[in-house]
């Protein structure tokens, strides 16, 4: 039987300690790679405007949570290609191949994802996190610390969000409105309008393609 072991002491060699050091800083990184991805990437606008596309048709359980994640990662997917593949050519590919050092790849592995979350931030959220942070305008955009473009790009996200959600409540509350009217009239106060109006909605959003209008919306809408 296989015999496996974890020994720790000490060593005089600096090599061992920063292999130690990255080896540390690696599982740092897998350990947070979830938000990460959440919060540079396109995904938070996209789940955010599934989530309010599900409750505007009113259905409870369909599609469920678990599917709007999925069709939302392979969207982000699609959209962050572009940049991953930046990333990959100029970053991970070299350091892989030894021609930089950790340092290097990390500044040009970096690049890219600044270059994506600037074109998709507002100056208005820069500016409001550069106040908070106490922080002097930077003559350059490469100068703007990271720390401080990923909660301008997450606040811009959820904003943006909002907006496609709020435009996507209007025709099926309109729908409400209508069914609630008629029904109304016709003196059915006690029927619910939303099991009525709820068919209507789903039939109004298949007959208009309406999952390839919010998706083709949303990525239209990312720089």
């Amino acid at each position: 039987m296989p015999n496996i072991g974890v020994n720790v002491g000490t060593s005089d060699k600096p090599e061992d300690l920063a292999v130690t050091l990255q080896l540390l800083l690696l599982l740092t990184i897998l350990s947070l790679a979830p938000s990460i991805f959440i919060m540079t990437t396109s995904y938070l606008r996209i789940i955010i405007v599934f989530n309010f596309l599900k409750t505007a048709l009113g259905t409870q359980q369909m599609p469920p949570n678990q599917l709007l994640a999925g069709v939302a990662l392979f969207v982000t997917f699609f959209v962050m290609a572009p940049t991953w593949n930046e990333f990959n050519e100029n970053a991970l590919q070299p350091y892989l191949d030894k021609k930089i050092t950790t340092e290097e790849a990390y500044e040009k592995g970096v690049e890219p994802l600044r270059k994506f979350m600037l074109k998709n931030t507002r100056p208005e959220e820069l500016k409001f996190f550069l106040q908070l942070a106490e922080m002097p305008q930077p003559k350059t955009q490469a100068e703007l610390p990271i720390h401080v473009l990923i909660p301008a790009f997450v606040l811009n996200e959820l904003r943006a969000g909002f907006i496609i959600g709020f435009f996507l409540f209007i025709p099926f509350v309109m729908v409400d409105m209508i069914v609630a009217s008629i029904l109304m009239s016709m003196g059915m106060m006690m029927l619910p309008p939303m099991m009525i109006s709820m068919p209507f909605k789903i039939l109004l959003f298949v007959l208009v393609d309406g999952w390839s209008l919010v998706i083709g919306s949303v990525v239209r809408g990312i720089n």
